[in-house]
């Protein structure tokens, strides 16, 4: 079990001439697995050696699917760094990391070479009887840094089994296989869209890529390559269905994924009408290679009428398979199937980081004494065992000796027609101890000020639930993966 099989799988059973697709460039999976042999040959003839680090900076596209698999069969442990950080961030992983080598793409080459490691580019040659290093399904195959939001970023590691069990996992989920099209449109370097790298590839699907996002790139790529599924964080989404010509294309996708975030009921409502797909909500994390949960429904609930089914499409949804997700209150105990108790969700299971680089005491912190890694996300679950998350720990904003979840308050704020972004957060108060605080980011000829999003919200929500304070914003602050970063949005 390790990475490097994926790909060698898909190399010698794969019928798609053109695999992976970048604008003109076009590999087959052979091609792209002796491209991915030169450059493990050229990793090892650097010096390179069982279990070293290997850090890779790339924008999305086939030079960074080949690094993945490149580094794997090196016997190497890539480390996947956000091409958003400073120079000094990304210098601090690389040193707490202790990657000594750095695999780079022509945009990046600047940066790397301020970098001070030895720097180089994935081959445009095949090394097709390259010999190749494997580690053990145990051993670590990937670092991922978290985005550091709320403190300084720890590296999670995810080993071969981890990512292996995590790629049969989704094909059995999502019914993968070897007609599907995916679009790298997220970030490569965040497990939002790494995952489907070795899960496609698994699968024999086709890869095309989108180097960098805007919404009409994104919208163009899905109908010029006829993608049948692809996982998209909802800030993205959000921007490309009130994309004013987003209707006017002939789409091909069966399914669209989000995750990363919650997503607004009525940004679900524009996801179906614009691409005329299936909807599947996805919730995971970095240290679960990443999906927990699906919001896949069972056939009772699948036949019910479409906007009844929106109900349980819109909830986080029932665990991945594998995984064994408990909701617990602060006893330890699992929350009542009601739909409303709240507790924290802890799971366990093969795509379970076995913990975090070099730093034993945050990963002791991560894990209960059971072997189940507690999330800190907060959640309930219903009768159907599908959970919903209801914010993170740390957001809940305790007002007047109520608590009140931010998730919530967002979706009443997305319902109004004038907003096209927002994030609900906390804020000391001295009357409350804290006060609802909303940023919210105005739609194009969007038309509203604090009084009409404060009464909007009172209309829906308890009036201790609503902000008592809005604050306009051009463009909400966001970390590299695209998810919203309350932190600089409280400390502001």
């Amino acid at each position: 079990m390790n990475v490097w099989q994926l790909l060698a799988g898909a190399a010698s059973g794969s019928r798609h001439r053109d695999a992976l697709a970048q604008g003109p460039r076009r590999l087959s999976y052979a091609e792209a697995r002796d491209r991915a042999l030169a450059l493990a040959e050229e990793l090892r003839a650097r010096g390179v050696r069982e279990g070293d680090r290997v850090g890779c900076l790339m924008h999305n596209g086939v030079d960074h699917l080949l690094a993945y698999f490149g580094v794997a069969a090196a016997g190497a442990v890539l480390v996947s760094l956000n091409t958003r950080l400073t120079d000094g961030e990304q210098r601090d992983i690389l040193e707490h990391s202790g990657a000594r080598w750095l695999v780079h793409d022509q945009d990046h080459a600047l940066r790397a070479g301020v970098l001070e490691r030895e720097a180089l580019t994935v081959p445009d040659r095949g090394a097709p009887d390259a010999r190749v290093h494997l580690l053990g399904p145990d051993d670590p195959a990937q670092l991922y840094y978290t985005s550091g939001t709320t403190g300084a970023p720890k590296g999670v590691v995810l080993t071969h089994r981890n990512v292996c069990a995590h790629a049969r996992a989704a094909i059995t989920e999502l019914r993968l296989d070897d007609r599907d099209v995916w679009s790298h449109i997220a970030p490569m370097f965040h497990l939002a869209d790494a995952w489907a790298t070795f899960a496609i590839t698994a699968a024999g699907g086709r890869h095309v890529f989108l180097p960098t996002f805007t919404p009409t790139a994104a919208l163009d790529l899905l109908a010029d390559a006829q993608v049948t599924i692809t996982n998209l964080v909802p800030t993205m989404l959000n921007l490309m269905v009130k994309e004013p010509t987003a209707s006017a294309r002939a789409y091909g996708l069966r399914v669209m994924l989000s995750g990363g975030a919650p997503i607004a009921p009525d940004v679900v409502r524009r996801i179906l009408d614009t691409f005329g797909c299936d909807y599947v909500q996805t919730y995971g994390m970095t240290e679960t290679s990443p999906y927990l949960t699906l919001s896949l429904l069972p056939p009772t609930l699948a036949a019910l009428p479409l906007e009844q089914q929106l109900r349980w499409k819109c909830r986080t949804g029932r665990p991945f398979l594998g995984v064994e997700l408990e909701v617990v209150g602060e006893d330890g105990a699992p929350v009542a199937r009601d739909g409303r108790a709240v507790g924290e969700i802890r799971v366990r299971g093969e795509t379970v980081t076995p913990g975090y680089w070099q730093d034993d005491e945050a990963t002791a912190a991560a894990f209960d004494d059971d072997g189940f890694l507690r999330t800190g996300d907060l959640a309930n679950v219903d009768e159907h065992g599908s959970v919903d998350i209801v914010d993170r720990k740390k957001d809940v904003i305790k007002t007047g000796g109520e608590s009140v979840y931010s998730v919530e308050v967002e979706h009443r704020l997305y319902d109004h027609p004038a907003v096209l972004e927002c994030a609900v957060f906390g804020r000391p108060d001295a009357k409350w101890g804290e006060r609802v605080v909303a940023a919210v980011v105005l739609r194009e000829g969007g038309r509203a000020d604090s009084a009409d999003l404060i009464a909007w919200c009172r209309r829906h929500l308890a009036g201790y639930k609503a902000p008592k304070e809005v604050v306009f914003l051009d463009a909400l602050p966001r970390t590299g993966s695209g998810k919203i970063q309350k932190r600089a949005l409280r400390d502001a």
